[in-house]
């Protein structure tokens, strides 16, 4: 999937600076619920064809996408069954 497919998807954009005055890398996030969060692989990460991925944050083993249809629609289902 793309960086823009990503940021339709509505994840939110985080940056490291290394600790200097520049930014050296981004990733995005998106929050489900508290402990149910999914981050892209960071910038400096991507391949050569400029391809991110989407995972389930901290999960073992590792729960990866590549498709940004399959992440909306998993989002759409989880945000569905939401309880307030």
């Amino acid at each position: 999937m793309t960086e823009k497919q990503i940021q339709l998807l509505g994840f939110e954009i985080n940056h490291d600076d290394g600790g200097g005055s520049w930014d050296k890398y981004h990733y995005y996030t998106h929050t489900i619920a508290r402990g149910l969060e999914f981050i892209s692989n960071a910038s400096d990460e991507v391949d050569e064809d400029g391809e991110w991925f989407i995972e389930v944050f901290e999960t073992d083993p590792t729960i990866r996408f590549y498709k940004m249809e399959e992440v909306q629609a998993l989002i759409n289902t989880l945000e569905k069954h939401i309880i307030e």
